[in-house]
């Protein structure tokens, strides 16, 4: 059996940008993105703090260094620019693996 495990997360991002017309996803910083060990094309949750909402997205990767976290698409009407967000990335881990 495998199991779905949190895997990192970059806790308390500020939403730079929202771009309702794009074609969803969300854009962080490639230097954010390796400090949380985070892919692009990576499906993540989005956890807002100001507003409570919970999506699902996956991630593109952006410009090294400036700083960017863009939702994207119908994901930009859950977040306002300032927002402090949770973006969590999970894996799956056999059982053997969950218990070492």
């Amino acid at each position: 059996m495998m199991l779905n495990f949190f895997k990192s997360k970059l806790h308390r991002a500020t939403v730079t940008e929202a771009n309702l017309n794009y074609i969803g996803s969300i854009t962080i910083d490639e230097a954010l993105m390796e400090a949380a060990n985070i892919y692009p094309n990576e499906k993540v949750q989005i956890v807002n703090n100001n507003n409570g909402a919970r999506f699902e997205t996956y991630v593109i990767k952006g410009e090294r260094n400036s700083g960017v976290v863009c939702l994207n698409g119908a994901a930009a009407r859950l977040v306002q620019p300032g927002d402090q967000v949770i973006i969590i990335a999970y894996c799956w881990v056999t059982e053997e693996e969950a218990r070492s």
